[in-house]
């Protein structure tokens, strides 16, 4: 397959990811006062703008940075965010009988969505998690508090590590939520961390807005094959 192929090849898989994750309105609101509650899908009646995308600086096509080989795909099974304090177990999210996506069960372990690339992959994964419940401060409760720069590291089930760098931090109105920008491929492998934010609507129990941490990898730690031993100097 030539490189122009190839090229044609990865832009079709990552449409088929996208147009998925539109047909299917993904994130649907949990059964919480707090956290992912309050709206069906953080995708429903989003409009994409200008102001709503984030810097594009940072991926590892090039642009001034090396290029960076991605993962196979494998389950994410760890997450640790040095920053922000979270090193926690992650589960896989899928689809409720109405077709929405599934949210955290637990507070305080955020959700991959396993209908989209694993971390690591070219595409966008994302990664869902709670802000806060009845008992206080959740998983992704500081999320928020990312800067550009601050590292995350997705530990794979096949004992691969995937690490990442935030490029932005963006809060949105459930109703202009960048669904494209996202959960589309934008050349690179990028994790997207999405929790809720903003004003706590008491009327309807629910956060008014979302958050987004957008990163892209910029290296990965292989898995050792059995019996391999580190080399001495």
């Amino acid at each position: 397959m030539t490189s122009a192929r190839a090229t044609e090849a990865v832009r079709r898989r990552a449409w088929r990811w996208w147009a998925l994750a539109a047909v299917l309105l993904l994130i649907a609101g949990g059964s919480f006062e707090a956290g992912l509650r309050g709206h069906r899908t953080v995708l429903e009646g989003s409009e994409e703008s200008s102001a709503a995308r984030p810097p594009a600086a940072t991926d590892n096509r090039g642009n001034g940075r090396r290029a960076v080989s991605t993962a196979v795909r494998s389950t994410p099974v760890a997450l640790r965010i040095p920053a922000i304090g979270v090193e926690v177990p992650v589960s896989a999210l899928g689809l409720n009988p109405d077709r929405t996506v599934q949210v955290p069960t637990d507070f305080r372990e955020p959700g991959w969505f396993r209908l989209g690339p694993s971390p690591g992959q070219m595409g966008s994964a994302v990664i869902l998690g709670h802000v806060d419940s009845h008992s206080g401060p959740a998983v992704f409760f500081r999320l928020r508090y990312l800067n550009a720069g601050d590292r995350v590291d997705v530990t794979l089930a096949d004992g691969t590590i995937a690490h990442f760098e935030v490029s932005a931090v963006r809060m949105y109105p459930k109703r202009q939520f960048p669904a494209r920008q996202v959960y589309g491929s934008h050349g690179y492998s990028a994790l997207q961390l999405v929790t809720c934010g903003g004003v706590f609507d008491t009327r309807t129990h629910s956060y008014q807005s979302n958050v987004v941490a957008y990163t892209s990898l910029v290296s990965i730690t292989t898995a050792r094959a059995p019996g391999m031993t580190t080399p001495k100097n």
